[in-house]
């Protein structure tokens, strides 16, 4: 990324830094949002400078016109990039031209009015209960014990509480002894309660009593073979292992377990906006596509929870 940053006028690069830092320390962006977004706008700079055969400085946006836009679009489309991730990518370029609009009084108002493409939002595709149990099953038949009770400790936590897979691998000792709900901060830094069921305690406790690794306070609760922290590769690969032996579609991932929690909990009566509040969703919007619930479904919780409903 420093090469990229090098390539653009010093103005320019200074800028991108400033808001970047902005949108970390004001709207609490995560650092894989960050990173996502400085990648965003260094093809869109880059791109720029070569469409206009000079570096930009941050005023010389104040040219910018709904064509370059138009331009920069087709460019990414022609290499390759999906209408979804397009979309990201426009919409950080948008919110960086709001943000230097303002600091240096230029009117982007036709760059601004481009419209993103339109995709359609993939559905997620949650694992059946029984094939959930299946694959804990699998993993637990690891031939190093600790090892086995590591990773269904791991794979219970996701499909018993909802957790994404970087929350459970984020743990760490001072989450031991674990009471019954657990304080877990989720994207964009947001902390939310949430309830640890027996089984998953049983199954972490059995992890710590065969792990050959002390639990510490301030290192890692899931360990690696030589004693690091766990990997969010190294529990890929076990779902992996999971899906050739059972015959598992490829979107049977760690995030599909977290897709079977809200999933099953629907179907057993678990109310929406409860399930919501569970797996750290902003919106409502979010849970019902994770779960299929239709929009007859949504509305009816909308109605319930408005007090003009």
């Amino acid at each position: 990324m420093t090469d990229h940053l090098l390539a653009l006028s010093p103005a320019m690069a200074d800028a991108l830094r400033r808001w970047l830092d902005t949108e970390a320390s004001t709207r609490d962006r995560s650092d894989h949002t960050i990173t996502a977004y400085r990648g965003d706008l260094l093809a869109f700079l880059m791109f720029i400078g070569s469409h206009w055969a000079e570096a930009p400085a941050p005023r010389a946006l104040g040219r910018l016109t709904q064509s370059d836009m138009r331009a920069f679009a087709a460019s990414e489309r022609t290499r390759g990039l999906g209408a979804r991730s397009l979309a990201r990518r426009q919409s950080a370029v948008r919110s960086f031209l709001r943000w230097i609009s303002d600091r240096e009084g230029l009117d982007l108002s036709p760059a601004l009015s481009s419209r993103s493409p339109k995709y359609a939002r993939s559905l997620p595709r949650p694992l059946t209960p029984e094939q959930a149990q299946a694959t804990l099953d699998c993993a637990s038949l690891h031939e190093v014990d600790w090892i086995a009770a590591r990773d269904t400790a791991v794979l219970t936590l996701l499909w018993g509480s909802g957790l994404r897979i970087g929350e459970a691998l984020a743990l760490t000792g001072r989450d031991w002894p674990m009471a019954d709900a657990l304080t877990i901060r989720g994207k964009g830094n947001k902390e939310r309660r949430v309830p640890i069921l027996p089984v998953a305690r049983q199954a972490v406790a059995e992890y710590v009593r065969l792990c050959p690794w002390q639990v510490a306070l301030d290192l890692p609760l899931f360990r690696a073979v030589r004693g690091g922290a766990l990997s969010h590769a190294a529990m890929s690969k076990v779902m992996r292992d999971a899906r050739a032996a059972l015959g598992l579609p490829a979107s049977a991932t760690p995030h599909a377990l977290r897709h079977s929690f809200a999933t099953h909990l629907l179907a057993e009566g678990g109310d929406l906006r409860t399930i919501q509040e569970l797996l750290g969703h902003a919106s409502l919007s979010t849970t019902q596509v994770y779960t299929g619930v239709d929009d007859a479904r949504l509305m009816a919780v909308y109605r319930a929870a408005h007090p003009r409903g």
